[in-house]
């Protein structure tokens, strides 16, 4: 079997794992980045709003930090969301550095800032609406230009190398995550070809940028990728995984048999679009007096009333009062990808559902992005950092991102002078046992479609006792099954994205089931009321836990 050894193992290549590695490279480390599919398959690039940083004398830190903490409804962590907000215009003027192409006024030489939902101030720099695309262009041009910096792509990773999986015993001394570390991480098996083989990847830090996990819903903005992998690794490595029953539903992805979840932004509504049933009436003040621009959470359950009441299969997001021009210039992409399915947003209004789109639970981890374990990092969607609390503000995700891959790279390299993990370890080779090549791949597209219509119908936009206790009683059944049979099977992509999904929807049910209230993204008719006496705290899951699956 394959044996690959790095400083650096950056799991994702996304905003947060790119922006790792070229901080880590230009302080003279070797660095290795590994893509479950292209480099172009990631959340990053599939970002269109933008990334929100306090750019104009009009605008303040105060202000972005207060907006940050109303859409967490409580239970953000303020010195955390002070650490973003403040970083971010310098890191943000970095990626400018690198080559990123921000939209400017036409009128001036000063960027076009955008607001969005939740928001009291233009504040969201864009790149007309392909801004991930255009952040990804320039963080992989300069991750190319690094010779110690290597990017692979088709590398699958299965689970987590440690010093406790293989007893040998508490980690080293050094900086390590929150609390005591009593484990250090060593790397990484890889799944290497679609044959099965998989190798070690040995490294002194590893760094989980694997992004979200919206592949656990029936209907997702979310890249294919998104199956929740990193989340899974760090709970089976023994971390605790955090506030995972906020998972965010973008209001508006477009409706069509064709249109695989198409993302229609937020920026939309910053400009003026209005939400309408299908009988034209505008309805989004019925819910919150902010209308359009209020939270993602409010919105969403606003529309998802609106469907249920009227049994409409979508709402309209309308921008035919705007002027023409200005829609084409300011959103081309999305103009183009409606025309394509016949929909001129020019003329008539776009048909918008929410979907499932970013998880702000994760891994916890601390200032630095990092863990319980020594010498393993989480940044970017896959971490719980305390910026977002129980709802993430709008844009705010490519900002954490981009801070806390900055933070963690500063950890890391003082964490490597140290002597780092793992260099004196010795790991056991990946030993597929008795394990065959499966004769049937059904059962990976049947559980996996079974898990994604189930957490839908009973784990989504609103939740109840009832619902959640249906769920919970599919997942245990499918768990047992998924695990036999992953065990006796050679791993494919196919099968570790599976595994992994199960128990990422273990987690996020028995979170929502932990959490007796109503509050942020998670909203239950059983607990409908907020309460602060008892619950503002986060929700943690560990393995070995009542309901929570121990294989």
């Amino acid at each position: 079997m394959q044996e690959v050894r790095t400083d650096c193992l950056v799991l994702g290549g996304g905003i947060a794992g790119l922006t790792f590695a070229i901080k880590m490279a230009d302080r003279g480390h070797a660095v290795t980045v590994l893509a479950k599919e292209t480099l172009l398959d990631c959340a990053t690039n599939y970002a269109q709003g933008g990334i929100a940083a306090v750019f104009s004398d009009e605008d303040s830190f105060e202000a972005h930090i207060a907006d940050t903490l109303e859409a967490g409804a409580g239970l953000c962590n303020r010195a955390i969301v002070e650490l973003c907000v403040q970083a971010g215009p310098p890191l943000v003027r970095e990626l400018i550095a690198l080559g990123v192409q921000f939209s400017k006024d036409e009128h001036s030489d000063r960027y076009d800032l955008t607001r969005e939902g939740g928001h009291s101030a233009r504040r969201v720099l864009h790149a007309g609406d392909i801004t991930g695309q255009e952040i990804l262009r320039a963080l992989l041009a300069a991750a190319r230009a690094r010779p110690n910096l290597q990017l692979v792509e088709q590398r699958v990773a299965v689970d987590l190398l440690t010093r406790r999986r293989f007893g040998r015993g508490a980690a080293a001394a050094g900086p390590g995550g929150p609390g005591s570390p009593a484990d250090s991480c060593l790397g990484a098996y890889v799944l290497a070809s679609p044959g099965g083989e998989v190798a070690t990847y040995r490294a002194r830090v590893t760094v989980l940028a694997t992004g979200g996990g919206g592949k656990a819903y029936l209907y997702t903005s979310n890249p294919d990728t998104a199956s929740g992998d990193g989340v899974a690794m760090a709970y089976r490595a023994g971390l605790p995984i955090a506030n995972m029953e906020f998972f965010q539903f973008h209001p508006t992805v477009l409706y069509h048999p064709y249109a695989k979840s198409f993302l229609i932004s937020e920026a939309l509504r910053g400009e003026g679009a209005i939400l309408r049933r299908m009988d034209g009436y505008p309805f989004a003040r019925d819910y919150d007096p902010r209308a359009e621009l209020a939270p993602r959470d409010i919105v969403a359950r606003g529309i998802d009333a609106e469907m249920k009441r009227t049994g409409d299969d979508h709402v309209c997001l309308d921008l035919t009062q705007l002027d023409p021009a200005f829609v084409v210039k300011r959103f081309p992409n999305i103009h183009a990808k409606c025309m394509s399915f016949g929909i001129d947003m020019r003329e008539r209004p776009i048909p918008v559902v929410p979907a499932a789109h970013y998880m702000c639970g994760g891994v916890p981890t601390d200032r630095h992005g990092a863990t319980g374990v020594n010498g393993l990092y989480a940044v970017g969607e896959v971490a719980c950092t305390g910026l977002h609390g129980a709802n993430r503000l709008a844009s705010n995700s490519l900002l954490e991102g981009l801070v806390f891959a900055d933070q963690a790279a500063r950890h890391a390299h003082e964490f490597l002078a140290a002597g780092g993990a793992g260099e004196d370890a010795a790991v056991a080779a990946w030993d597929p046992g008795r394990a065959t090549d499966s004769d049937e791949a059904v059962v990976v597209s049947h559980n996996w479609d079974e898990i994604r219509r189930f957490m839908w119908n009973y784990v989504g936009i609103v939740r109840s006792d009832k619902r959640l206790q249906r769920a919970r009683r599919r997942i245990e059944g499918l768990q047992a099954e998924i695990h036999e049979y992953y065990w006796r099977s050679r791993v494919t992509k196919g099968l570790v994205e599976l595994r992994n999904l199960a128990l990422l929807a273990n987690m996020i049910v028995e979170s929502a089931i932990r959490r007796r209230e109503s509050r942020g993204l998670h909203f239950t008719r059983s607990c409908p009321q907020r309460d602060d006496t008892l619950w503002a705290r986060d929700t943690l899951v560990r393995r070995g836990e009542p309901g929570m699956f121990d294989g």
